[in-house]
């Protein structure tokens, strides 16, 4: 059933997506801003928001800073951008290694504001992962080392049939293994890091510290199962995860900050590379998120989970927009390079309608993949398949 509640949350979650995706296109913009100043390239206009024009914010004499009536993003306007044009300052009259430098500058942008938050969250407020555990497998590793599971609360059944039993929070919380904390944002595992961690490790004696429902902290040691039962799938402790929850806070000095921020630049990168290749792969079931389920997750973590939560959301969507856009395809800026090098390979023969029906295909077929994602987004939202 629709509530009014319902539609303005809805509301609110389009409204905040708009915000974000409006604040990284426009860093995008100020990036290929930038390198074409730094370059000569004569600008016309820097544009937040998308025409009709509503209000010129500033005239410098040469660019004029405008603010437009549809917030989807921004754009820099360059001279000779099109492909025609006597200007010296031209765009187009510039060498390839300009062109390139400042079509991939606003990739670059959006990977070093991916690249700062990450930095951030590492050094300031990277919350750990704790696993609260729901049974105790009788004469596991887990029930030797005195660790106690919750209460069976009810059972749900999963879409295939398989009942699930659900637990209350009366568990242990299993808060740190060998005296690591666990980070929640570790790429790509993330909470399940401490399940990972004990699965590498057959047969090891382990330091588990644990908090118990009453708020009891306490160090325990289990001997871990071997790797052929962990094969057979008993697991290495022997119990079974009910929920995982954010724990303290993870300290870390600068440059340790900055290496773990430059891995999940890196990480989050590869991770949507790699959900790109599973989308080509399997294009009758994509399972890739368009706006629709952007707007889900950011209801999500708005609504459940602690702000930092969407701070790192705001980094993963930059780091996916830079990919995006690095992708050879045209209009993409990584297309873009890509005719810019084709052109050089064959001596400026393409012209600059042929160039124009390129992009224009491109963005059609864009606009198509989009469509093709969102009514898959709109399937999982209604509960089909």
């Amino acid at each position: 059933m629709i509530t009014f509640g319902g539609i303005l949350d809805g509301i609110t979650n389009v409204l905040l997506l708009l915000v974000i995706l409006v604040v990284l296109v426009v860093v995008h913009e100020f990036g290929h801003f930038l390198a074409a100043r730094r370059a000569g390239v004569r600008v016309h206009e820097f544009g937040i928001g998308f025409p009709p024009r509503a209000k010129v914010l500033h005239d410098d004499g040469e660019t004029i800073y405008t603010l437009n009536w549809l917030p989807i993003g921004g754009f820099v306007r360059l001279e000779g951008e099109e492909g025609d044009s006597d200007d010296p300052r031209a765009f187009v009259r510039q060498g390839l290694g300009r062109r390139i430098v400042i079509l991939l500058a606003g990739v670059t942008m959006n990977f070093l504001i991916a690249f700062l938050i990450f930095t951030f969250i590492a050094g300031v407020a990277d919350p750990s992962a704790t696993v609260r555990i729901g049974a105790v497998q009788p004469g596991s590793p887990a029930e030797a080392a005195g660790l106690r599971g919750g209460v069976q609360i009810d059972t749900v059944t999963l879409p295939d049939g398989t009942p699930v039993p659900v637990y209350d929070e009366s568990g242990d919380r299993i808060l740190a293994i060998d005296g690591l904390r666990f980070p929640w944002f570790a790429l790509p595992d993330g909470p399940r890091a401490q399940i990972d961690y004990l699965r590498d490790r057959p047969s090891a004696t382990v330091t588990l510290l644990v908090e118990r429902s009453d708020g009891t902290v306490f160090e325990t040691q289990a001997t871990l199962r071997s790797a052929a039962d962990i094969a057979a799938g008993l697991g290495a402790l022997g119990f079974s995860p009910q929920s995982f929850a954010t724990g303290p806070t993870i300290e870390r000095d600068p440059v340790s900050a900055v290496v773990v921020g430059a891995q999940r630049t890196v990480d989050s990168s590869t991770l949507i590379l790699r959900a790109l290749g599973e989308f080509v792969t399997n294009l009758t079931d994509p399972q890739v998120s368009g706006p629709i389920g952007i707007v889900n997750a950011i209801g999500f973590v708005r609504t459940e989970a602690p702000p930092i939560f969407l701070l790192f959301l705001i980094g993963l969507l930059s780091a996916n927009l830079g990919v995006i856009n690095a992708l050879p395809f045209p209009p993409l800026d990584g297309g873009r390079v890509a005719v810019s090098l084709i052109q050089a390979v064959s001596g400026n023969r393409i012209s600059a309608a042929a160039e124009r029906l390129v992009y224009l295909t491109g963005f059609v077929l864009l606009m198509l993949l989009l469509v093709w994602v969102t009514w898959f987004d709109i399937q999982r939202l209604g509960g089909g398949t």
